[in-house]
């Protein structure tokens, strides 16, 4: 079974504008993401994003965009030698209706567990946001509640893996 690093996206990954980013204009690295994701993959996590993007609910942007902004993430970390196993997003809003992958749900985190061989107890999710841990909690794996647009090198320093 694998271990799995599952990192929110805004606020953890790329900085959080407080309004929906989906431009690759908008789209700008945190401090250190690269360099601690590259020393959790040496410690053999595999790394998989997990993200709501509720703005497609909203008719914000569409799919293809969220495609096109996960590749250029991906091409980023890719460059830096960090290789992101899989990205899961939630397209559904509240305000759209009830859906089960959004989080604080823990489908999308269940279903990456599942198809990746994950192993809930040697894995962890790192996010800014409280329901980024309930959905951790809900599909048994550990949660990490690190502050908005935090440098993740400070974590993986402070942090048992």
């Amino acid at each position: 079974m694998s271990k799995i690093l599952f990192l929110d996206r805004d606020g953890v990954i790329n900085a959080d504008r407080q309004d929906y980013t989906w431009k690759i204009s908008d789209f700008i690295f945190l401090p250190g993401v690269f360099e601690a994701c590259l020393h959790w993959q040496k410690a053999g996590f595999k790394i998989i994003v997990v993200t709501n993007q509720g703005g497609v609910a909203k008719g914000l942007y569409r799919h293809n965009d969220v495609n096109v902004l996960h590749n250029h993430m991906n091409d980023a970390f890719m460059s830096a030698g960090v290789n992101i196993t899989d990205v899961y997003y939630c397209p559904h809003h509240p305000d759209s209706g009830l859906c089960l992958c959004r989080k604080p749900g823990s489908l999308l985190v269940e279903k990456a567990l599942a198809v990746h061989n994950g192993n809930p107890e040697e894995s962890w999710f790192i996010g800014d946001r409280e329901r980024d841990i309930v959905a951790a909690n809900g599909a048994g794996v550990k949660g990490v509640l690190i502050p908005e647009n935090g440098n993740l090198m400070t974590i993986y320093s402070n942090q048992v893996w």
